[in-house]
């Protein structure tokens, strides 16, 4: 199963072009280059139309303000793809499970506090394959590009007691990229960079393959084989000229 993931286009998606697959996932903040009244999730909606997936998933991010208004009168928001938040799917045998929640940005969209976000994992379930925040956990492709350590701790302890085979997410744009932890391949999928300029091409995974390299901090286990598209980069590795003649495609 060929997985395409995206996080972080904040009103950018068009310069990813038309992408394909099996699977694609957008791990929140599709909104945050000034449209409102709904017009980004529309817009972004169309787009995913134009994307040849069998599945789109998407959630939410601490950007999507207008989002989080339309989910709560109306629990599937788009026409083009499946609202995954707290929600599990299972696609040939593979289960993903979608939450939005980020912690500490009081004011944001998708906001918890402490009780809320421990609550919201717990109820992550145990046979996940493909987990989706948009916050990473605390310790994992987390860290800001002031040297600031952004991720969720609680969400950081659910996963040492559950290892699903990927998690994806984004948030942290300074820290996209990806790595493997014991079973599980962690991706920040941001494809933007402090300017919220697409910079970074989306994450492939194909599931059940065996890997031709191993990401950094890979125990060289087989079942991920995962590259940035089109051209492998692993976690702050890749020319910006690679990307940009990419984007040119």
């Amino acid at each position: 199963m060929r997985i395409v993931i995206i996080s972080d286009t904040h009103g950018g998606h068009e310069a990813l072009g038309t992408l394909e697959g099996d699977v694609l996932i957008h791990c929140g903040d599709l909104e945050g280059r000034g449209a409102a009244g709904g017009a980004a999730y529309r817009d972004i909606d169309d787009w995913f139309g134009a994307q040849r997936f069998e599945q789109i998933f998407c959630i939410g991010g601490n950007h999507d303000f207008d989002l989080e208004q339309r989910i709560r009168v109306d629990d599937q928001p788009f026409v083009n793809a499946t609202w995954l938040h707290e929600r599990a799917i299972t696609l040939r045998g593979v289960t993903f499970y979608g939450t939005s929640w980020v912690p500490e940005l009081r004011g944001f969209a998708f906001y918890a506090d402490d009780h809320v976000l421990k609550a919201a994992w717990a109820r992550i379930p145990n046979e996940v394959d493909v987990l989706v925040t948009h916050t990473p956990p605390k310790g994992v492709l987390d860290v800001s590009s002031a040297g600031h350590v952004l991720g969720c701790p609680y969400l950081a302890r659910w996963l040492e007691q559950t290892a699903p085979r990927v998690h994806c997410f984004g948030h942290v744009h300074a820290a996209a990229g990806y790595e493997r932890r014991g079973n599980t391949t962690f991706v920040n999928a941001s494809v933007v960079d402090s300017r919220l300029e697409v910079v970074h091409p989306p994450t492939i995974i194909d599931l059940d393959q065996p890997p031709r390299d191993s990401a950094p901090g890979s125990d060289g286990a087989p079942g991920n084989d995962v590259k940035r598209s089109p051209e492998r980069l692993g976690r702050q590795s890749g020319k910006r000229s690679v990307i940009r003649n990419w984007l040119k495609r």
